[in-house]
């Protein structure tokens, strides 16, 4: 699981200044620029049998990581090179798809991106679609693929049922992937992605015509995007734009660690208290890969035994291709020891212990649906084993979920080490009252207002409230986000999320909401009905930091069309202002009712 044993006695062996390591734990900080250094053989650790692979001809490494690897990238922020296919051209590529072992959320995987030949957020710009990895049984839920390549010439070998967004099977598409995009018949277009447990396959019946400005040049592009994952690419047969990644071993230059514990409980050893602990290697020319704790080396200074903060040394010291390093690196991290928590018990409830939650067409259905806690004001104390008490920072401590059901609640508080103490809250459901947002047109008419130019004034959403506009709306039907768009933010315009029409957003609390949109069905037949589409918005102030948005959408093709984010956080109750935006659109609000209420700013 480690370096071999006798990595420990080779380091105090080294004779160009290493100190000594007797036990590692407890030894001072040493040297470690020694080329003489001694490589431990640790390639058996993962050389499992591995799975017949396609022969494909005329591959060329291409070396280069896409995403964090902590798993931290979110959507549409990390993306390959792009790589150019003309027509009667064939593109394969191969990869490693690292999915994170800690979080079953069907989409976090990659999608591929098929473009005319033209840079993202050039002028001329268009998509074709995307197609993610995953595949549901459900594609009027969960939207595996979008824009114009279609659900009906899609198979996958695993079809996803994921509840609450989670299917555990999501980390059978981690691996080494083989991609296929093929353009060499005139009468068909192909996408194939397998690791060969997982295969998924895009068949349309007819060729891609061509979107480029210059219609004398027929290619397309594609590209690669992760979310909450990360791709050690490996080869293609066609060369990117910007070329290849050298193909030569990489020394290490650098790494920073990932996940190292803020505190270890007292009698913990070293080993089981950095055993989820990585590192993101940086080698020559910019390439970067992650190692698991298995393959690097760990010692403590100070004692383990005794609580305090210690200095955390991980040695590692292979090239990218897993030879013997001509200088190992370093990298240290602090972290305390602390005495082991016997109990908690709450001395402080929290501030606000009554939420509020509204239900809509688009959420009736939902009948797991929860909110988050909110620990604010709230002071835990903890009583250790050696008798001692302390209050505990809550951002250390685990809270249930709250049923969004009207009545007492009760909240579960949990410690790392699991020790729990109990807290009530009431829930209770929000009261509607009409509103307009002024002035009653937001954006031209012809549908040509440029992103970010135009707003309506704020309205407040007061504690435990909820407000709903009543439009029409109106767009120029070239774009899913050409449509209406939510911003909720304070009163100094700092923004807790925007959110679009077409189930994507952003802000400060975005990332925590849970999303969903009927829509993504068809997202062309919904962007056509959304031209004179009848729209009310409801913004509720949870009175728990979070706040939600639901939207339903009756189309112009008779259809009713639903849309909700749930639990954006980082909101203040006592500052919460609602507002609208629009994107080669407009909106036009509904006729002012007898009970309207509005309070702008």
């Amino acid at each position: 699981m480690r370096y071999f044993k006798h990595i420990a006695k080779a380091l105090c062996m080294t004779a160009l200044g290493v100190m000594a390591l007797t036990g590692c734990e407890g030894a001072d900080q040493y040297g470690i620029d020694s080329p003489d250094w001694i490589k431990d053989k640790i390639d058996s650790i993962n050389n499992a049998k591995q799975p017949h692979e396609e022969v494909l001809e005329g591959m060329q490494e291409d070396v280069y990581t896409i995403g964090k690897t902590d798993f931290s990238s979110g959507f549409w922020t990390a993306f390959s090179k792009y790589y150019v296919i003309g027509e009667n051209q064939k593109w394969n590529a191969q990869f490693n798809l690292n999915i994170n072992p800690d979080d079953n959320t069907y989409y976090k995987n990659f999608a591929l991106i098929v473009t005319n030949d033209y840079d993202r957020g050039a002028t001329d710009y268009k998509e074709y679609g995307a197609i993610r990895f995953d595949a549901t049984g459900d594609s009027v839920k969960y939207n595996s693929q979008w824009g114009n390549l279609f659900f009906k010439y899609t198979n996958s070998s695993l079809l996803l049922d994921p509840q609450d967004n989670k299917d555990a099977n999501v980390q059978k598409l981690g691996g080494k992937v083989t991609l296929t995009v093929d353009r060499s018949r005139k009468d068909s277009f192909v996408v194939k992605m397998t690791n060969g447990a997982v295969t998924k396959t895009y068949t349309q019946p007819y060729a891609l015509n061509s979107t480029n400005a210059d219609a004398s040049n027929t290619n397309i592009r594609c590209f690669i995007a992760v979310e909450g994952s990360y791709i050690d690419f490996l080869s293609t047969n066609i060369v990117p734009i910007g070329g290849l990644t050298s193909a030569e071993d990489k020394q290490p230059l650098s790494m920073t660690l990932n996940n190292v514990p803020e505190e270890v409980d007292l009698g913990t050893s070293l080993d089981d208290a950095m055993a989820n602990v990585s590192a993101e290697v940086t080698y020559e020319e910019g390439v970067k890969k992650t190692i698991p704790a298995s393959e690097l080396y760990f010692s403590a200074i100070n004692d383990m035994n005794v609580a305090g903060e210690k200095t955390l040394t991980v040695i590692y010291n292979k090239t990218f291709k897993g030879e013997a390093s001509a200088k190992p690196i370093v990298a240290y991290k602090t972290f305390k020891v602390v005495q082991q928590i016997a109990s908690i018990k709450i001395t402080k409830q929290p501030t606000r212990t009554t939420y509020y939650f509204y239900k809509t067409a688009a959420t009736e259905a939902m009948g797991d649906r929860t909110m988050a806690f909110d620990p604010t004001g709230m002071e835990v104390t903890a009583t250790y084993k050696n008798g001692e008490t302390g209050v505990l920072d809550n951002s250390k401590l685990k809270f249930s979920a709250v049923a969004a059901s009207a009545g007492k609640k009760a909240v579960t508080i949990s410690t790392a080490n699991g020790k729990e103490a109990k807290t009530m809250v009431t829930v209770k459901e929000s009261a509607s009252s009409a509103a307009a947002f002024t002035p009653s047109l937001v954006g031209l008419k012809d549908n040509t207002t440029a992103w970010w130019t135009v707003f309506s004034d704020d309205v407040k959403v007061p504690a435990g409230e909820t407000r709903s506009f009543s439009f029409t709306n109106y767009t120029d039907g070239l774009n899913n986000w050409d449509n209406f768009v939510t911003i909720l933010r304070n009163a100094a315009k700092g923004e807790y999320g925007v959110v679009r029409a077409d189930n994507y957003g952003w802000g400060n609390g975005y990332a925590a909401c849970q999303h969903d949109a009927t829509g993504a069905a068809d997202w062309a037949g919904w962007l056509a009905a959304m031209n004179g589409a009848k729209v009310t918005v409801y913004v509720t102030n949870c009175n728990n930091g979070t706040a939600d948005v639901q939207a339903i959408m009756k189309g112009t093709d008779g259809k009713t069309y639903t849309l909700y984010y749930l639990g954006i956080n980082t909101v203040d109750p006592a500052d919460l202002y609602v507002a609208f935006t629009a994107d080669h659109c407009h909106m036009v609000a509904a006729a002012a009712g007898a009970k309207r209420h509005v309070h702008r700013r």
